[in-house]
C-alpha cells in the first residue's frame, strides 16, 4: 500500500485554469510532485503546465467541462496508468453568476451554478473516491464559500449550493474515514479573483465595487490553506477552514475605508 502521506503525491485540481485552482497548483508544485489539472480551456492549462515544469513538478492536462457527466468520465477513465493512482483531489472548480432576488433570478444562471458547483463535483468525486476506497487511501478537498455557513441577500441559489458543498463535505467525511479516506475543506470569504467578474457576467467595474476599500484575500491565500491540509501528517485531518480577510465580519459585514 502506498503511503498516503508520501512526499511526492499525486493530486488532481479541478478549475486550474484560473483563481484559486491555478494558485493551488503553483503553490503544490514542488519537485516530483505530479500535478493533473482540470478546466474547460486548454490554453491556460497548457500555460500553466509549463509553469509547473518550471518548479520542477510534472503535469497532466484535461480539458473538459465538469458539468458533461460523460466528459468528466472520458477524461477521468481514460488518463494513462501511470496518472491513475491519486492521493488527493482537490474539488476547486465552481461560480456565482448573477445576484438577484429569487422572483427575478435568471434560470440559465441557476443550472449554470447547480451543474458546476454541486453535479459537477459528485461526477468527479464518484470516480475518485471510489478508486480510493480500492487503493486505501486518499485525501478529498472541497472548496466552499463563507456561502455555505451563512446567507446573504439575493445569494439564493449560489448559498444554497455552497451549503450542498458543506453538507456533502461533512457526510462523506462519515462515508470514508474509516477506508483510509481523508474529507476536508476550505471554506473563504472574500477573494478577489475572477468570481465577482462571471457572477457580473463579465462586468468588470461592477466587480471591482466588490473590492473597494478594503483588501480582500488573493488566491494565493487560499491556496496556502490548502497545502496546510495537503501537507498536515498522515493522522491529522483538518475538517474545514474558515478563511476570512481581516476586513470581514460576516458574509454580509465588511470594513471599507483603505
Amino acid at each position: 500500500m502506498k503511503p498516503s502521506q508520501e512526499l511526492n503525491k499525486t493530486l488532481l485540481i479541478t478549475g486550474a485554469t484560473s483563481g484559486i485552482g491555478e494558485a493551488t497548483a503553483i503553490r503544490l508544485s514542488k519537485k516530483d510532485a505530479r500535478l493533473i489539472i482540470t478546466g474547460r480551456r486548454a490554453d491556460r492549462l497548457e500555460k500553466l503546465a509549463e509553469q509547473i515544469h518550471s518548479l520542477g513538478a510534472k503535469a497532466l492536462c484535461l480539458a473538459f467541462d465538469i458539468r458533461d457527466k460523460d466528459a468528466v468520465n472520458h477524461a477521468i477513465l481514460n488518463m494513462p496508468d501511470e496518472w491513475k493512482l491519486i492521493d488527493v483531489l482537490i474539488n476547486n472548480a465552481g461560480l456565482a453568476a448573477g445576484l438577484s432576488p429569487i422572483h427575478s433570478g435568471l434560470m440559465d444562471d441557476w443550472e449554470r451554478m447547480i451543474d458546476t458547483n454541486l453535479k459537477g463535483l459528485l461526477y468527479i468525486t464518484r470516480l475518485i473516491s471510489e478508486q480510493m476506497v480500492q487503493q486505501g487511501f486518499g485525501h478529498i478537498i472541497n472548496v466552499g464559500s463563507i456561502a455555505g455557513k451563512e446567507v446573504y441577500p439575493n445569494g439564493n441559489v449560489y448559498v444554497a449550493t455552497k451549503h450542498a458543498v458543506d453538507s456533502l463535505t461533512r457526510a462523506m467525511r462519515m462515508d470514508l474515514y474509516d477506508k483510509g479516506v481523508k474529507v476536508s475543506s476550505v471554506s473563504p470569504g472574500l477573494v478577489e479573483t475572477e468570481f465577482s467578474i462571471v457572477r457580473f457576467h463579465g462586468d468588470a467595474e461592477k466587480a471591482a465595487q466588490v473590492y473597494k476599500g478594503l483588501q480582500p484575500l488573493n488566491a494565493m491565500d487560499v491556496a496556502d490553506a490548502i497545502a496546510y491540509i495537503v501537507n498536515a501528517p498522515a493522522h491529522v485531518n483538518v475538517a474545514d477552514i474558515l478563511l476570512l480577510p481581516a476586513a470581514q465580519g460576516s458574509s454580509r459585514d465588511v470594513k471599507r475605508g483603505i
